[in-house]
């Protein structure tokens, strides 16, 4: 017998990948404590497929019911659009923590770091070198992955094609200049605070532009097989806006971390 739902929402299906996606993270975590402390890395990389395998099928479920099976009503959309929000918003707050740690130790300098800042015997990048061209990088992507987004709204299908995978190079082509400058640095994570807080804001602006890109990648695929059409594609829209905000949150890092602290 048929169901007949009295409401626009959408009531998930029973689904494994909750239970692999806990197995796997709790894999992961343990596998790095393994890796930092006994210097091996076999139950980290079980930990890092089980979590890849989790996510490639959990999403594939996920773009049938919005592509396929029609669960994704404009209600429902309207409740991914908040939880998209909300998310972005927690990494704001994310981002604000690795900022005042770094502005509390560069504004009141303690004298075990000889109260200056940077401290004694830290060469700092030149601001107007790599993260200059990485700024002009984002902001190049940001104007593309913007014009994907009209291209897509417009139903140009080519323009939207071209334009994301002009954002999808951009973005790896950030992330081949940060490894190149992290592996130019005269200073690591150990050296005093100055290390501690650059590459913990910086190294995970890093991970946010590869999930970014990564999230851009899959997008850019879906598009190619004909997943979105001019008024439904809010998958590539959340991509848009989690790509905005990895853009504005390198703004201030460019700012504040490699311009104003060095």
């Amino acid at each position: 017998m048929k169901m007949h739902n009295n409401h626009p929402y959408h009531l998930v299906d029973y689904s494994p990948w909750p239970l692999t996606g806990s197995i796997g993270a709790l894999t992961l975590t343990s596998g790095m404590v393994m890796w930092f402390h006994m210097n091996s890395m076999k139950l980290y990389m079980l930990g890092v497929v089980i979590v890849l395998l989790t996510m490639i099928q959990w999403w594939r479920d996920i773009t049938r019911e919005g592509t396929y099976q029609g669960k994704h009503t404009m209600k429902v959309v309207m409740g991914l659009k908040w939880g998209m929000i909300l998310f972005i918003v927690s990494e704001i707050f994310f981002f604000v923590s690795f900022f005042w740690a770094f502005f509390h130790s560069s504004l009141s300098p303690t004298p075990e770091i000889g109260m200056v800042w940077p401290p004694t015997g830290i060469i700092t990048f030149n601001p107007m070198q790599i993260p200059l061209l990485n700024t002009m990088v984002l902001l190049c992507s940001g104007i593309t992955v913007t014009w994907a987004h009209h291209s897509l709204m417009s139903g140009n299908h080519s323009q939207t094609t071209q334009s994301l995978m002009i954002t999808v190079l951009l973005g790896l082509y950030f992330t081949a200049l940060q490894a190149y400058e992290y592996l130019e640095a005269s200073f690591t994570i150990s050296d005093s605070v100055y290390g501690s807080t650059f590459y913990m804001a910086t190294g995970f602006h890093g991970i946010h532009v590869i999930i970014g890109t990564t999230f851009l990648m899959v997008c850019l695929m879906r598009h190619m097989m004909y997943h979105f059409s001019s008024t439904h594609h809010f998958g590539f829209e959340a991509a848009a806006w989690y790509w905005h905000f990895v853009d504005v949150v390198w703004l201030f890092l460019y700012i504040s971390i490699y311009w104003w602290g060095s």
